[in-house]
């Protein structure tokens, strides 16, 4: 019998205008040999001040030099990944694997309830089997008003889900759709739907006002009873509630349909302990999950991102679950989007180049740097599987490990996995899960990751992935940059440099391409010393050009 013809389920393209680019960086390279040329050519004979000062000039001109090259390097040959949903379908139907999708919020002041409710309410209106869907709330807040949320969250998705799935609500965020829909196909429907989600919404926000949970609400759920032994959101116990059981028959929408399940996690904080910050909240998740559903593809949002786009599930798992390609794939990132940009965006928050740009050439040479939202993983790469080149996933195997214990029993027997001292002496932020020690544990994480022999993806759908809260005062924009360039610099000069971490594990262009984000910071000495001295020298009467 002959063998079945191999039909990818994602391609590769070339991007529009290398040749064009290519063409202009020749021209640039040819300038900047004239520079160097000029600079030794004319270096001045005269004056103590100007001879230093032409020296400073010229190192500040050698380093944008350099810094050109690297960003030239992540540019020449990038890439672009096309996948394709309807082979996908025909290919696997029911054997399409569990996903469990993490959420992570800090603080109910800084990241209001009501937006954590509509990033979750997003993830679980994915176009996808809502038995093999999962979401995990990592509350490190240990906030009482997040958890009610969440059960108003659980509610409310019983009309939502139904609602998405019957109309192809593509942005399933509840108050993102309502704010920009503007075809009702159902207007009774539509404004039933909305009153509920209003009601909602002004339950959650009048009690975080009041900063009280009525009474009767509490005793509605016994999960609230966990609030009566914490001292403080830096010293409590573990709280694991597992609000809806998507295993259970009861776990159905106004339709009859299944719902996903949906789990809220506080993780144990001690003052005499350190918590490691998101990248501790996270692994936290791989470890309790993993006992609760166990699925083999992880997703992680930040709470201010939720879901645009239905398909974004099935279009990653074209990238793995390719027969030729997929298998060495450790991580598939999309882009960062925001919907809150101001009109004439002076700060640059999109990163447009960034996204639009330089990471296509990180694709094109070992794959994207992992950006610490908008991620789907391997389980197994996060725990600390290194990739062999004779690995094959059997799916159909994935799918058959089923947990049988009962939700109640798991909420008491997983809540040690998330405790202080559970990562004590062992590999967790080393060797498995996100890294420690580090502003930027989801730089150092990915890298690892490649260091383990995977390939990571960057997929940029025509309609964006998903869509976040973007910085758009001066003020927010500073801060969120001095911490950028911050970390990413103190990696540089740190063991997880890429030149010497990444030596002889991942490609060359790759430790480059790594290296120009990590001195982008480098950038401001030479900016300074081009702007600010050679005004110094014209108010000084110092010659900065050869006389005629």
């Amino acid at each position: 019998m002959a063998k079945k013809e191999y039909v990818p389920l994602f391609e590769t393209r070339k991007v529009k205008g290398r040749i064009l680019f290519r063409c202009v960086a020749a021209s640039i390279f040819l300038g900047i040999c004239f520079i160097i040329m000029y600079r030794i050519r004319y270096f001045p004979v005269g004056g103590k001040a100007e001879r230093w000062t032409w020296i400073g000039l010229f190192l500040s001109e050698l380093w944008f030099s350099f810094y050109w090259l690297l960003t030239t390097v992540c540019r020449w040959n990038a890439v672009i990944r096309i996948p394709f949903i309807h082979r996908l379908s025909q290919r696997f139907g029911k054997e399409l694997p569990g996903i469990d999708i993490f959420v992570c919020t800090a603080d109910p002041l800084i990241e209001p309830p009501s937006l954590v409710v509509n990033t979750v309410l997003s993830m679980m209106a994915y176009d996808y089997p809502p038995e093999k869907l999962s979401v995990y709330l990592s509350d490190d807040g240990g906030s009482n008003l997040t958890f009610y949320a969440m059960l108003e969250a659980a509610n409310f998705s019983k009309t939502w889900l139904p609602f998405c799935k019957k109309f192809q609500v593509e942005s399933t965020s509840p108050e993102a759709y309502f704010r920009t829909a503007s075809e009702l196909v159902n207007v009774q429907e539509w404004l039933s739907v909305k009153k509920l989600y209003e009601d909602m919404k002004m339950r959650i926000e009048t009690t975080i006002k009041l900063n009280q949970i009525p009474e009767y609400i509490q005793k509605q759920h016994k999960g609230f009873r966990e609030w009566d032994f914490v001292l403080s959101k830096h010293d409590h116990q573990s709280i694991l509630q597992i609000l809806i059981d998507g295993r259970g028959t009861n776990a159905a929408d106004i339709e009859g349909n299944p719902l996903p399940t949906l789990v809220y996690l506080a993780r144990e904080k001690r003052p005499q302990y350190h918590h490691h910050f998101k990248a501790g909240s996270m692994n936290a998740l791989i470890r309790v999950s993993s006992k609760i559903t166990n699925a083999p593809i992880i997703l992680n949002v930040d709470c201010d991102m939720y879901s645009n786009n239905s398909k974004t599930i099935k279009s990653s798992l074209c990238i793995f679950m390719d027969e030729e390609k997929g298998d060495e794939i450790g991580y598939v990132q999309f882009p960062q989007c925001f919907f809150n940009l101001t009109k004439n965006e002076i700060y640059g928050s999109s990163l447009r180049v960034m996204l639009q740009l330089e990471v296509l050439g990180f694709d094109a040479n070992g794959g994207p740097s992992y950006m610490g939202s908008g991620c789907f993983h391997r389980r197994e790469t996060l725990c600390g599987k290194k990739y062999e080149k004779n690995y094959k996933v059997d799916w159909k195997k994935i799918n058959d490990k089923k947990v049988n214990e009962s939700a109640s029993f798991l909420e008491e027997t997983c809540k040690v996995l998330a405790s202080c001292t559970f990562e004590h002496n062992t590999p967790w932020g080393k060797e498995m899960g996100l890294k420690y020690g580090t502003p930027v544990e989801d730089v150092v994480t990915g890298m690892s990751i490649q260091c383990n022999g995977w390939k990571s993806i960057y997929l940029n759908p025509e309609r964006e992935g998903f869509l976040g809260v973007a910085p758009i005062t001066l003020l927010q924009n500073l801060v969120q940059h001095k911490r950028w360039v911050e970390g990413v610099l103190q990696l540089f000069f740190s063991r997880y440099c890429p030149l010497l971490y990444g030596h002889r594990k991942i490609p060359l262009k790759l430790q480059l391409i790594y290296s120009t984000h990590h001195l982008w910071a480098a950038n401001c000495l030479a900016t300074w010393y081009i702007v600010v001295v050679p005004c110094l020298c014209l108010l000084k009467g110092i010659s900065l050009f050869p006389k005629v």
